[in-house]
């Protein structure tokens, strides 16, 4: 396959996978009426990063192919957190994070040098989610209301964008970024596995 094929089957199919990305997991809440097992502070560290990044991207005026499928996952995690605000009680707090949030994506772009060091400062976000999301999981030793197939579907953009930058803009920050990203991916759909069959042999021995 050419190089510019490969390059578009790599973005097509990564915001293909990104538009449902976060169904499964929301689905999986809505069927259990329940967010056990699953991170409010992850979700908030990552909202966060996807901000930081479409902003950036944006900022400097990249290809917007390589990043278009941001503003779907911000959707579909402003979802999200809503389920779980609503599944914990806590849904009255949905417009103090609103508010934060659009304060702050507007904060971003009013000097360079601030949209430089949050992105600088992404990487750090965007991990500490994943880790947030191991903590819960280690602490709960229950992946039942955690997708395994979202975070595979994330493990699979993380890849594709890592192929798309090389060739596209070459950017370091990015790039390490999307590396970093798919390795903590891959970590926590591991321990999400193992939990559920975890779960499952447990069920059938009793």
């Amino acid at each position: 396959m050419q190089p510019d094929a490969l390059l578009h089957v790599a973005n097509v199919s990564t915001l293909f996978v990104c538009m449902v990305l976060k169904f499964p997991q929301i689905f999986v809440l809505i069927r259990n009426k329940s967010s056990s097992g699953v991170s409010l502070p992850s979700l908030l560290l990552e909202l966060t990063g996807y901000i930081v990044f479409v902003t950036y991207q944006m900022y400097y005026d990249y290809p917007p192919p390589t990043y278009l499928e941001y503003p779907i996952l911000i959707s579909q995690d402003a979802i999200l957190l809503l389920l779980i605000l609503h599944y914990s009680g806590s849904l009255q707090q949905s417009l103090l994070y609103t508010l934060v949030f659009v304060g702050g994506w507007r904060l971003l772009t009013v000097e360079k040098w601030i949209i430089d060091l949050a992105m600088s400062l992404c990487t750090f976000i965007s991990g500490a989610s994943k880790f947030a999301q191991l903590q819960c999981l280690w602490k709960s030793k229950d992946a039942g209301q955690v997708s395994a197939l979202s975070w595979s579907m994330a493990t699979y953009t993380c890849m594709a964008r890592i192929y798309t930058t090389m060739v596209t803009t070459g950017d370091m920050q990015v790039l390490v970024r999307f590396i970093v990203m798919t390795l903590l991916n891959l970590w926590v759909l591991l321990t999400v596995l193992y939990y559920q069959r975890h779960s499952r042999s447990a069920k059938k021995d009793d």
